[in-house]
């Protein structure tokens, strides 16, 4: 096994890891503001995390540059959409849950 296919298979694990526990924080978190948080960072971490994994083992080629303009793509729409999806939210009047109203 290659030192790039072993960094490779190591970033694949912790984005894989990193978007499943992002999913798991949405169905889990009690608000919308707890879960947007858990779906924006974790999403955006773990689809970098992956995508920097297939440009190790795509090489210096066309497919590299497509990658890097995915992840570009998703660095740029990521965090604007979850602002966007928070700001919606406290613009309707939704607000955080804070003190006892968390414990039920």
């Amino acid at each position: 096994m290659d030192v790039y296919e072993l960094l490779s298979a190591i970033l694949l694990a912790i984005g894989s890891f990193l978007l499943l526990s992002g999913g798991i924080g949405v169905l889990r978190f009690p608000d919308v503001y707890s879960r947007m948080h858990a779906a924006g960072i974790t999403d955006t971490l773990g689809a970098c995390l992956i995508l920097l994994a297939l440009m190790l083992l795509a090489g210096l080629s066309l497919v590299m540059v497509k990658l890097l303009m995915i992840l570009a793509f998703l660095l740029i729409t990521g965090p604007t959409s979850s602002h966007a999806l928070g700001k919606a939210a406290w613009k309707s009047g939704v607000k955080p849950l804070m003190g006892k109203a968390l414990n039920r």
